[in-house]
């Protein structure tokens, strides 16, 4: 515990123009590494993007769409690495389906609002690129440590779901699951990030699989920074629906209860 709260302090400590420093200690192959991972994992992204288009346009996404999606990401892990073009192309085909899939929920975000796509979005490839950055540059192998906190937090997130899905669940313990997993998958970004290029310091040079990782937590952040947005928003309507629909009954009441009353006095009066 006295190290872990050491290694905090150390890196509070030390944050400044010097952090930046340690991008030096990249080296050139792996610089060009990176820009080769996040530039395929741009077009990645791209390739979700028609993929929820083509669910909006054909409603294609749902299971089977997602099933396809692991099924062509575990072709792509079986193609020799040296075939770069095939496992570019499969990356991409998994990223089509991977957006099919979650085009339901994108959907229901523009049904809702469309500025809650594009705020969203924002948010988390700002959340990606602060979480990133500051991995590359942390000193080597500084946030490796988080790989066994973020196991073990997958593991029991894992576990809730399984849970849930058996015993049934509540609106609290559903919205706690979004936000649990949404802890971890920024762990996970500033883990990967790190992992890459310390596999890559050790000749690992599998961009495409290094990109699929990026991938992987980009779209799980999004998903979940999706959903506490539309849900808040459907809380927010329900609430002001609800105190309009209240409004209007005892205006409603009030109205009736007045006109009530004058018929009363006009007949006090003998009028008609």
């Amino acid at each position: 515990m006295d190290a872990f709260y050491s290694t905090s302090s150390a890196a509070a400590s030390g944050w400044g123009y010097d952090s930046l420093k340690n991008f030096r200690e990249i080296s050139p192959a792996v610089q060009s590494h990176l820009k080769l991972v996040y530039l395929t994992l741009c077009f990645a992204l791209a390739s979700s993007a028609v993929g929820a288009y083509l669910h909006i346009a054909l409603n294609i996404g749902g299971m089977l769409t997602m099933l396809a999606c692991v099924g062509t990401i575990a072709w792509m892990f079986s193609v020799p690495v040296y075939e770069e073009r095939k496992r570019f192309g499969l990356l991409m085909g998994a990223a089509l389906l991977e957006g099919a899939s979650v085009g339901p929920l994108i959907e229901l975000a523009i049904d809702f609002d469309p500025s809650i796509l594009v705020t969203g979005f924002v948010g988390t490839a700002i959340a990606f690129g602060c979480f990133s950055g500051a991995a590359i540059i942390a000193k080597r192998r500084e946030y490796l440590y988080l790989g066994g906190l973020l196991s073990s937090g997958l593991s029991i997130l894992l576990w809730l779901q399984f849970a849930t899905s058996i015993f049934g669940h509540s609106s609290g313990s559903f919205m706690f699951e979004v936000y649990f997993g949404l802890l971890i998958f920024l762990g996970y970004m500033v883990y990967d990030t790190q992992e890459i290029i310390e596999r890559a310091h050790h000749g690992d040079m599998d961009y495409i699989k290094h990109a699929l990782t990026l991938f992987t937590d980009f779209v799980a952040v999004l998903v979940r920074v999706l959903i506490i947005m539309v849900s808040t928003l459907a809380t927010l309507a329900a609430c002001l629906y609800s105190s309009s629909t209240r409004c209007g009954c005892q205006n409603l009441i009030r109205s009736r209860t007045q006109a009530t009353s004058r018929r009363t006095r006009r007949r006090g009066r003998g009028g008609p």
